[in-house]
C-alpha cells in the first residue's frame, strides 16, 4: 500500500478550499446569505464539516471577486450593490457578452441553434413565481457565451453574474416586471441564426442593457430615498 505522500496533502487542501468556496457561493448566489449579513466562518465551517481554515481561504477568495467584505476586527460581510454599481456591472456585462457572442458565433451550428431555443422555452412565462426562472436565464447566457471559447472572458463574465445574481431573484419574484423576457431571447435568436458577428454581438448588448431600468426601478423602490 503506498504512504500518503506531499501531493496528496496538498490535494486534500485544495479539495477543502474549493468544497468551501463552492457552498458559500450558492448560498450567495441564491440569496441564503443576505446583504449586509455577517458571515461567521466557524459556523459556515460546522456547516460542511470542515476546519476554519478553508473557510477562511474561501471568504478571502470571495472578497477579491467583490462579493464580500474582509475587515480587520469587524468579521467578514456580504456585500450590497447600489444603484450605480448594479449598472456598471450590467454595463461591463453587455459588452463582455457582446464579445463573446461575436466570438462565438462562426462556432454555433445548427444543433446549437436549436439546443438554445429549447433552454428559452424552457425559461417559460418569467411571470410564474417560485419557479427558478434566474439559473435557467443565467444558464442560457453563460451556454451561449461558452461557445466563444475563451476561457479567461468566461471567467470575467461568471464573476459578473454572481454579483447580480441576488438582485436578479428578487427582480425575477417581481409581478410587475416590464421586459418582455422571452421575447428578448427570441430576438437574439435570430440574430444568432443570421451568423453576422456583428449583429450578434449588437443583439446581445442591447438584450443585456434593456434589463437595466426595469431592474433599477425595483432596486430604488427596495432602497427607498
Amino acid at each position: 500500500m503506498r504512504a500518503p505522500s506531499i501531493l496528496d496533502f496538498d490535494a486534500s487542501i485544495i479539495a477543502a478550499h474549493d468544497e468551501a468556496y463552492g457552498h458559500i457561493l450558492r448560498a450567495l448566489r441564491t440569496g441564503r446569505y443576505k446583504a449586509g449579513e455577517r458571515l461567521i466562518a466557524d459556523v459556515i465551517a460546522s456547516e460542511i464539516g470542515t476546519s476554519r481554515m478553508p473557510v477562511r481561504e474561501a471568504l478571502r477568495r470571495l472578497a477579491a471577486e467583490g462579493l464580500v467584505t474582509m475587515r480587520a476586527n469587524r468579521g467578514v460581510t456580504v456585500n450590497a450593490l447600489n444603484v450605480k454599481e448594479m449598472r456598471e456591472i450590467f454595463e461591463m456585462r453587455a459588452v463582455l457578452e457582446g464579445l463573446a457572442v461575436r466570438l462565438a458565433a462562426p462556432n454555433l451550428k445548427p444543433s446549437d441553434l436549436r439546443y438554445f431555443e429549447t433552454m428559452i422555452d424552457a425559461l417559460g412565462d418569467q411571470s410564474e413565481i417560485g419557479r427558478d426562472w434566474t439559473t435557467a436565464h443565467r444558464n442560457f447566457h453563460e451556454a451561449l457565451c461558452a461557445k466563444s471559447e475563451s476561457p479567461r472572458l468566461m471567467r470575467q463574465i461568471a464573476s459578473l453574474h454572481s454579483l447580480v445574481e441576488p438582485h436578479m431573484r428578487m427582480w425575477a419574484s417581481m409581478r410587475d416586471r416590464h421586459v418582455g423576457t422571452r421575447e428578448h431571447h427570441l430576438t437574439l435568436l435570430a440574430a444568432l441564426r443570421s451568423g453576422d458577428p456583428a449583429a450578434c454581438e449588437d443583439a446581445m448588448r442591447k438584450h443585456v442593457l434593456d434589463t437595466v431600468p426595469d431592474l433599477m426601478r425595483h432596486l430604488d423602490s427596495a432602497q427607498g430615498p
